[in-house]
């Protein structure tokens, strides 16, 4: 499979709709008798079907970040808008209903059940959300067909390798067609080859399905596949 196939113009985020619109961000964690800001004064614009890479030293707030966008974490103040919508305003039940239906996640720990193939790892999440047994099975080919994997969806993740196993994780983040993709170091436990297919991979994806993509990542390689890269440091935007 040729993943760099289709590709297109990069968005303009000065005439794209915003994704993502954060206003003063701020999250602070109480450690014992200490405060720990995470977060200080987030300001942030991303363009719908970008591809954004947030990087920063451990401890920077990537991942804090990504969970106040993605919902699974409450600012201590300020606003996270997401396609318009103010999600802090919700209750935790719309926040995982949401999450299921519009938000897809990729981890570098992959989280892929040994005892099922690659077809039922994607399809479970699908089953899981209701899905009748006919959309799953289309959504489910199709998700693997666009990662490459289509003669290997009967494979369970051992007989797989570390790119092809990652290559599941995406397809089954894929396979609810969701509009934005959040990935927490997702190249981290692969080499260089292989980090270089699956960001290409990404790169397709993001202009095919006109999704937005966040990830957090420390792999320079991102550079050259990203629309453009976040810097942080302390919790604040340095770039």
């Amino acid at each position: 499979m040729d993943v760099t196939r289709h590709l297109e113009a990069t968005p303009d985020a000065s005439t794209s709709t915003a994704a993502i619109e954060i206003q003063q961000l701020t999250r602070i964690y109480r450690r014992g008798q200490q405060q720990v800001r995470a977060l200080d004064g987030i300001d942030l614009t991303i363009a719908t079907g970008q591809f954004i890479a947030i990087k920063g030293r451990s401890g920077s707030g990537k991942t804090t970040l990504l969970n106040c966008i993605s919902g699974l974490d409450q600012p201590t103040s300020g606003v996270v808008r997401v396609f318009g919508d103010a999600i802090g305003t919700w209750s935790e039940g719309r926040r995982t209903t949401w999450r299921r239906e519009q938000v897809g996640f990729i981890f570098q720990s992959l989280g892929l059940l040994p005892v099922l193939s690659a077809y039922e790892n994607v399809e479970l999440v699908l089953r899981l959300n209701g899905v009748s047994a006919r959309e799953r099975h289309t959504a489910t080919l199709e998700a693997l067909e666009l990662v490459g994997l289509t003669k290997w969806n009967d494979h369970r993740p051992y007989e797989l390798s570390g790119g092809q196993q990652q290559r599941v994780a995406i397809a089954r983040a894929l396979a609810g067609r969701p509009r934005l993709l959040i990935a927490d170091e997702p190249t981290g436990n692969l080499d260089s080859k292989t980090a270089h297919s699956v960001l290409a991979l990404f790169r397709t994806i993001v202009r095919e399905r006109n999704v937005t993509m966040l990830m957090a990542t420390h792999d320079t390689l991102a550079d050259d596949y990203v629309d453009r890269v976040i810097d942080l440091s302390d919790g604040r935007i340095v770039g």
